[in-house]
């Protein structure tokens, strides 16, 4: 008896023989005398950025490459930070306020300007913020015409109410007590109540929204509240226009993106190059599994395991079942979610597994979630059976823990056993 160990997505040399090793003894220690290989992959068939990644922008200085500030990227950086918290403009001016303005802690005196009786600045603001329709009307007015026709409609008025009852915009509404902090809250409310309303269409994947529409969104609601929606509030531009530039700015993103790219080409470049060109690792593995005599249990990590279920259901269906193939063992699996999507490429959705396909243990852990259960996707299939592991790790350390679990390896001893090998 063998054991013939496929790998998963991402993983390379160095890697691979570590994690080989480990496997390699814990199946001699529970089976000895058995043959414990392994089939690398990673470099003759996983994924390389072939022109050294010169397709990502920014990875590479061009031509036309300055160092001079771009104010696209700083009013894109402004609006991450809003995307990310409405309500921060806002929040600076509550807690910052105006200098010599009622409420500053600052300021020691009354407003002896100030009628009985009258309406501060700000507070005149929030009352027509509080006025205005959560559901304005598709046509004669455009407003209501720009929220439906940017698919925001449907958030609008929750993302009002949710600016109207803030801390944050009662306290800066009081704040303001003359006309310029009042126009300034203005623009700061109206921009808090579109980034909201942006934020939860664009989670609910509703959202098909411009920067243009996005600006005359904000100019409409600030002309409402009696200010000027084309140039942000000072205050709050101030503080958090440079906090933007420093943490989300283009050449930041740039340094990123190149670093996620490159560290994240393996992960996604393998599934991505197997979805197109996986006829040549299967290949590769087939010619493998039937190199040597005798049974062979298989046991295939996340994309391994894929190849590995696509590979032995093609074969089944020709009516060429692979020899000597008489136990699969998947760990962290996705090949059932794939059958489910329809984008497993043995099978049509909805398809059972064909004769000849040998007993399948699926093995997973409810926190990894790059596993998922095959029983179900094949119901009444007494070949497949799930077991759980629980490493007690946390996504994604708990796809990779499964190699030092004791369980794993009884439960593969116990399904050598049933399927009688040995």
């Amino acid at each position: 008896m063998r054991f013939l160990f496929v790998h998963g997505t991402g993983v390379r040399r160095e890697r691979h023989d570590r994690l080989f090793a480990l496997v390699r003894q814990r199946l001699t220690a529970g089976f000895p005398g058995a043959s414990v290989e392994s089939c690398y992959w990673g470099d003759r068939f996983g994924a390389t950025l072939g022109a050294g990644g010169v397709s990502v922008p920014g990875l590479r200085p061009g031509p036309q490459h300055t160092d001079a500030p771009d104010p696209a990227d700083a009013e894109t950086a402004e609006w991450a930070l809003l995307l990310a918290d409405p309500l921060c403009e806002l929040r600076v001016l509550a807690e910052a306020g105006w200098e010599g303005a009622a409420g500053d802690d600052r300021y020691d005196g009354d407003d002896f300007f100030a009628l009985p009786g009258v309406q501060s600045a700000g507070a005149r603001v929030l009352g027509l913020l509080e006025h205005l329709p959560p559901e304005p009307p598709r046509t004669g007015d455009e407003l209501g015409a720009l929220l439906h026709g940017t698919g925001l409609a449907a958030d609008f008025a929750a993302a009002l109410d949710c600016v109207i009852r803030s801390a944050e915009a009662a306290r800066a509404g009081a704040r303001a007590t003359g006309e310029p902090q009042a126009r300034e809250v203005a623009t700061a409310l109206a921009r808090a109540v579109t980034a909201a309303t942006l934020t939860a269409a664009v989670a609910a994947d509703e959202a098909d929204c411009t920067g243009a529409e996005r600006d005359r969104l904000v100019e409409l609601i600030t002309t409402r509240l009696g200010g000027d929606g084309r140039v942000p509030g000072a205050r709050a531009a101030a503080v958090l226009g440079r906090l933007a530039q420093r943490v989300t700015t283009q050449p930041l993103l740039n340094a990123r993106r190149g670093s996620l790219t490159v560290g994240a080409t393996p992960v996604l470049g393998d599934i991505l190059r197997y979805q197109s060109r996986g006829h040549e690792l299967r290949d590769f593995l087939h010619a493998r599994i039937t190199a040597a005599p005798g049974p062979t249990v298989l046991i295939g990590h996340s994309l391994g395991g894929i190849a590995l279920v696509d590979l032995l259901t093609l074969a089944a269906a020709r009516g060429e079942a692979v020899p000597g193939a008489e136990l699969l063992v998947t760990v962290g699996s996705q090949a059932p979610f794939l059958h489910e999507l329809g984008a497993l490429t043995a099978l049509e959705p909805g398809a059972k597994l064909p004769y000849g396909f040998p007993r399948w243990l699926n093995i997973y852990d409810r926190h990894d979630v790059l596993a998922y259960l095959a029983g179900p996707v094949f119901p009444g299939d007494a070949r497949v059976t799930d077991h759980e592991i629980r490493s007690r790790q946390p996504f994604p350390a708990c796809h990779s823990a499964y190699w030092k679990q004791d369980a794993l390896y009884e439960r593969i001893e116990q399904a050598v056993t049933e399927a009688g090998i040995g």
